[in-house]
């Protein structure tokens, strides 16, 4: 699947780093880094790391 997330709204505040650590990390800066395309293994976590954005900047552009 691939995903997205919105920098625009993305405020780095790492949620989704603790929901889905094999999806998305933050670098040294502190600032956000996630793969783009993700096995369909690890959609449950992503989901979580979607419901646990505070600014709901994470998206699935497609599955499969």
């Amino acid at each position: 699947m691939n995903i997205f997330v919105d920098r625009t709204l993305c405020d780095n505040h790492g949620q989704c780093a603790i929901s889905a650590p094999d999806v998305f990390r933050m670098n040294t800066e502190g600032i956000l880094e996630y793969d783009e395309v993700v096995d369909d293994a690890l959609h449950n976590d992503v989901e979580d790391a979607i419901d646990v954005c505070p600014v709901q900047a994470i998206f699935i552009l497609n599955e499969g």
